[in-house]
């Protein structure tokens, strides 16, 4: 697992759409999340990622709460929520 001290970059959510697609199989930068921490709502394209070779950390871009983190290892590719309240599609 990635800790934040190792991010080899901080990036806005369109850099984790490959790793979101390998998820849910389909672009989900477009979808809007509301954070549970500040209730936030944004699309995933505007979130903050934190992001290294196997793993990119999903903040809320206004309280940087974790909203969700997506991992890649020998097991595939996973998505561990955090502060993610709901997603909505219009």
């Amino acid at each position: 697992m990635m800790r934040v001290e190792n991010a080899t970059s901080t990036v806005d959510g369109n850099a984790a759409a490959g790793m979101l697609w390998d998820v849910f199989g389909t672009d989900v930068t477009a979808l809007v999340g509301v954070c549970g921490g500040c209730g936030a709502a944004a699309p995933f394209a505007e979130t903050i990622v934190e992001l290294d070779e196997a793993a990119a950390i999903v903040r809320c871009r206004s309280c940087t709460h974790t909203l969700f983190t997506v991992l890649r290892d020998e097991r595939g590719t996973r998505l561990i929520l955090g502060t993610l309240h709901e997603i909505v599609r219009d």
